[in-house]
């Protein structure tokens, strides 16, 4: 927890959300590590002159020093931490998509050391694909990657590796029902749960979504889990997609 009138320094950080407050100044809400998800004033950045303008974006890796008490500090100083990544198109809808799990899902000023690695090289990844095709499965993969780590870190990690009740190890070709309040178990037409192949548990917890097959089941999966947390409000973000691929689509079409 950040104690009362802490200072930090140059702490590494991503902003993934931002709005107006008052004339010239925004709110923020940064990722750092240490910290986990933090709010902070960012005070006189509007405006020709404004302080750090055009620093503070999103899917740029920053160095960030603030003070304050209670739930909301000031930011003191920023700096890049290297250049931005170069989210184009789709991709930066994608991007936008994990800061939206972010903002929603984490509490404030909890540490998350592991999940401020995997949002950095989800990040990464999505910024080297290229804008052809061939890449939805590599976008897929690292959206699924980073949707299991971030579970992991709130608290609800998925049972990937065995049976939920008998503790058998998950079999390959074998199908289950994956129960939301309980793991994975031998499927059942008259059981509840999503249904997922056992490859596909496997290929999450090797990080290695090779097939169409098991990157349908893990999308539906997860899906479902974040719901479970998220509750009936929706993304903005996942919408936002839904409304560009009917554009893409119609334009392929000529409709």
């Amino acid at each position: 927890m950040m104690a009362t009138d802490s200072r930090v320094t140059l702490q590494p950080a991503y902003l993934i959300h931002q709005r107006p407050y008052r004339e010239t100044s925004a709110l923020l809400e940064v990722f750092t590590p240490e910290h986990g998800k933090i709010g902070l004033v960012a005070r006189g950045i509007k405006g020709a002159r404004g302080r750090w303008r055009g620093l503070l974006q999103p899917f740029r890796p920053l160095l960030l020093s603030w003070r304050g008490r209670g739930g909301l500090a000031t930011l003191t100083d920023a700096e890049p931490s290297g250049l931005a990544l170069g989210l184009s198109g789709e991709q930066i809808l994608n991007g936008f998509y994990l800061n939206e799990l972010l903002q929603r899902l984490l509490h404030r000023d909890d540490p998350h050391l592991e999940l401020f690695g995997a949002y950095d090289h989800a990040l990464r990844r999505l910024a080297a694909l290229p804008p052809a095709p061939g890449a939805a499965a590599e976008k897929q993969q690292q959206l699924r990657l980073f949707e299991v780590r971030l579970l992991e870190a709130i608290g609800y990690g998925i049972i990937l590796d065995r049976e939920a009740g008998t503790g058998a190890p998950i079999s390959a070709e074998r199908l289950y029902s994956y129960r939301m309040d309980g793991g994975p178990v031998s499927w059942q037409p008259e059981q509840a749960g999503i249904r997922v192949h056992g490859r596909t548990l496997q290929a999450l917890q090797q990080g290695t979504l090779d097939d169409e097959q098991s990157r349908h089941e893990a999308r539906n999966l997860l899906r479902a889990m974040l719901q479970g947390q998220l509750g009936d409000r929706p993304l903005h973000s996942r919408e936002l997609v839904r409304q560009v691929n009917r554009v893409v689509q119609l334009a392929e079409t000529g409709g």
